[in-house]
């Protein structure tokens, strides 16, 4: 549009600057003399005179041709007087009606618009020259101070990360407080923690609860393709916090330009490596005294530089681990808000069911309840769509629209019974809060078992409980169809995993004795593992997979030895599932007790008979137990 506007003024200006060279719009009427003027008025051949600035427009009466006489100071009583004759002449005698503004206008309207095209050019040749020095200016969001609206209330969950960061609001509210003891706050403070715990909240939680100016920037935003840039912004961020103090500071995701250098791809002349070097050198440079706070957050701390991790730089770490119940609970409550619930008190259950998820997990779970209300037309939440979102969270939405064959669901239901029935009879698994043989996602069906409690470690019963678990599926199929189907390639690669990590990483095996096996490289540059380095032999490594099949064997045998005991529970449990597709709560515990289950509805008559599709791995959908190691790492989720 501008270039559109830019191209009809230069039409414009030069049609009237055409013009105006040429005459045609000046041209008046034809000038004649005083003595011409006399003899027409002496024959009578004037029909009217119009008196209008010392310029006497004369009408003739043969050929109504207009002309003029113009002479400088004559008006009507100087030209009658040498004889003028007005006999029968109409004489009009206009008065000074002021500037003659359309003069004005007509004569000045060109230059008026060629100095707007001259300026539109001069701006926009100035505009490309602004954005060309403004490359490297920092690209910062500023948060201004009466606009933060996140507090600590605003932040559940995180009790001691809160705790550690209290001191440093209190020094941006108070600083000589600390300075009167001789005492210096930490110029930077490092958020760790798995994604969604709450990183990029908890920080903007400390600028609303200081009261401050906050600068939000992305690690990422630094680095660009010209060199040079990335140190550049460096500096014009700290130059405009400086001009700000007090205030905060706030790199998400550092470890984009804070991996460690002279590793990995590049060299010293890396750009990254030079924007990571003028952060050090930025935060080395602050003055004792200077009210700036730098706040970072990485899910990756060991892959970043030493140098930017020394006391002087972030010299601090505040660790966010996911919610235990408790802050669960708070969580939920901080993101319940201003939603209509049919009773609070469900949420103490949600907040149980749901161990292992983060921050985000539970704020996307009362979103997917909230919206489940709303589709169903319903007025509050209730505790069904609190539930169905724990599942849509996990698993995904039900694919309601795909249609299986009588056979296939029956394997479905024996399968997922397997897995429930297992966990039942066994001691050391924890409790089995619903089976599902609907189809979500990419799995078939699901057996989601929930702790009694959070736990940070599991003993090497309970693993091999879960090994059992695991096996469940795969033989109920073979004792009740006498037959293997895909359905169980993620168990069986869910229980491999576990036996191996039970043998290699945890010391769970007799035979191999309590030492580990193995160790991971990683690139750091990449930031991912590439290989496990072996540090054993040939000969450890075909104990290492004999202790891994034992530990399987001994899973399966147990598997099936529970099922053969009970297979009269298997059955009924499989039966229910058929009819009513998930059984939870008392309906799963009253099949666990041996009553019959309710008759299936009748099947429509209005619907073909569906197509079996094409058998897939069904996978059942078991909460892992979470087990302490030297290196922390969550066993396979699902």
């Amino acid at each position: 549009m501008r270039n559109m506007l830019i191209f009809v003024a230069i039409l414009i200006t030069a049609i009237v600057v055409i013009y105006s060279l040429s005459g045609n719009m000046n041209k008046g009427p034809d000038t004649i003399s005083l003595s011409e003027a006399i003899v027409l008025s002496q024959d009578g051949k004037i029909q009217s005179i119009e008196v209008d600035q010392d310029k006497l427009t004369i009408t003739k009466t043969d050929t109504t041709q207009v002309i003029t006489y113009k002479e400088p100071n004559s008006n009507i009583s100087d030209l009658t007087a040498v004889g003028l004759k007005l006999d029968n002449v109409n004489v009009d005698v206009k008065t000074n009606s002021g500037v003659p503004w359309g003069t004005i206008l007509f004569n000045v309207l060109p230059l008026v618009v060629l100095g707007g095209l001259l300026f539109f050019i001069f701006r926009s040749a100035r505009g490309a020259n602004n954005q060309a020095m403004r490359f490297g200016r920092s690209r910062a969001r500023l948060f201004p101070a009466n606009k933060s609206t996140v507090t600590f209330d605003d932040v559940a969950g995180v009790e001691e990360a809160k705790q550690e960061l209290r001191e440093v609001v209190e020094f941006l509210k108070d600083r000589e407080k600390f300075q009167s003891l001789g005492a210096r706050i930490p110029k930077g403070v490092l958020l760790i923690g798995s994604p969604g715990t709450g990183k990029t909240l908890m920080a903007r939680a400390v600028a609303g609860e200081a009261g401050v100016p906050f600068f939000s920037i992305s690690g990422s935003e630094f680095v660009e393709m010209f060199v040079g840039v990335g140190a550049s912004r460096v500096r014009d961020l700290f130059d405009q916090a400086k001009r700000n103090a007090p205030c905060i500071i706030f790199i998400d995701e550092i470890d984009a330009v804070g991996r460690q250098r002279g590793s990995g791809l590049g060299g010293s002349h890396d750009e990254r490596e030079q924007t990571l070097n003028q952060i050090l050198v930025e935060m080395d440079g602050f003055d004792t005294n200077t009210s700036v706070i730098v706040l970072a957050a990485t899910n990756r701390p060991d892959i970043l530089d030493p140098a930017l991790l020394r006391p002087g730089r972030f010299d601090r770490r505040v660790t966010l681990d996911p919610p235990d119940i408790n802050g669960r609970l708070g969580i939920l409550k901080v993101h319940a808000k201003g939603k209509p619930f049919a009773n609070l008190n469900d949420l103490e259950t949600i907040a149980r069911a749901t161990p292992g998820f983060s921050g985000a997990d539970l704020a996307n779970l009362i979103n997917e309840a909230a919206i489940l209300a709303a589709r169903r037309g319903k007025k509050v939440i209730e505790m069904a769509e609190l539930g169905e979102s724990i599942d849509r969270v996990i698993a995904g939405p039900e694919r309601k629209s795909r249609r299986i064959s009588p056979k296939e669901k029956e394997m479905t239901a024996y399968h997922e019974a397997g897995h429930g029935l297992v966990a039942k009879m066994s001691p050391d698994a924890d409790p089995v809060h619903k089976i599902s043989i609907i189809s979500r996602g990419r799995i078939g069906g699901y057996t989601r078992m929930l702790p009694t409690e959070d736990r940070g470690t599991e003993s090497r019963s309970a693993l091999k409980a879960y090994l059992a678990v695991y096996m469940g599926g795969r033989v109920a199929e073979e004792l009740i169809f006498n037959e293997m189907t895909t359905g169980a390639s993620m168990d069986m690669k869910q229980a491999t995993d576990l036996a191996r990590k039970m043998v290699t990483q945890f010391g769970m095996s007799d035979k191999m004795g309590p030492r580990t096996f193995g160790q991971k490289e990683e690139m750091i540059f990449l930031g991912r593992e590439i290989s496990e380095q072996r540090d054993y032999s040939e000969k450890t490594a075909l104990q290492i997979d004999s202790e891994v099949t034992k530990l399987i064997d001994e899973a399966h045998a147990t598997a099936l030895k529970i099922l053969t005991e009970n297979k009269d529970k298997l059955t009924l449990l499989a039966e229910s599932l058929v009819a009513k597709e998930t059984l939870e709560g008392e309906a799963l515990e009253a099949v666990f007790s041996g009553k019959a289950p309710p008759p299936p509805p009748p099947p429509p008559t209005d619907i073909p008979a569906p197509i079996p599709p094409p058998v897939t791995s069904v996978s059942p959908n078991l909460v892992p137990p979470k087990v302490a190691s030297p290196e922390p790492k969550p066993l396979p989720s699902t």
